[in-house]
């Protein structure tokens, strides 16, 4: 049981930036918005983003098995402040522009990650390549936004 420990700690801290994120909905300032035609329907949200939080989360796990507390980790935690930075910074705070300098950074952590995870562990590095592509296509959708709406 005690192997498995660390990784209901990566669940847990994953299920907080979620739920932090969760906590600033998109609500009237996001449906009055212009966006592209290729808008997902809202209801696409939660069930691709549950599936990638377990699989960010089971990375995490693997990279700290791997390495311990190094750098690897330091970008897993980086990435996960900010993921949970861009629901603040869109929905919260409604800036089209620093989400889309968060979800910027966010991206370049992902690949990051999955480059310096790759000699460590491919498991975790392959993990996080269903984000990067999510990402790809949520940073693809934050321009269109601040284009049509700038």
């Amino acid at each position: 049981m005690t192997r498995y420990t660390g990784l209901f700690v990566f669940l847990a801290l994953v299920a907080t930036a979620a739920y932090f994120g969760m906590t600033y909905e998109p609500g009237p300032f996001y449906a009055a918005l212009q966006k592209p035609a290729w808008t997902p329907p809202n209801n696409w949200f939660a069930p691709v983003w549950t599936v990638l939080y377990v699989m960010i989360a089971l990375a995490g796990w693997i990279a700290w098995r791997a390495q311990g507390f190094g750098p690897l980790l330091w970008l897993w935690l980086l990435q996960l402040c900010l993921n949970g930075a861009w629901s603040y910074l869109m929905f919260g705070e409604k800036q089209i522009t620093s989400a889309l300098i968060d979800i910027s950074a966010l991206w370049l952590a992902i690949l990051t990650f999955i480059v310096v995870a790759w000699p460590v562990r491919r498991s975790a590095a392959l993990l996080f390549v269903p984000y990067l592509l999510w990402v790809s296509f949520a940073a693809a959708l934050n321009f269109e936004i601040w284009r049509l709406n700038s």
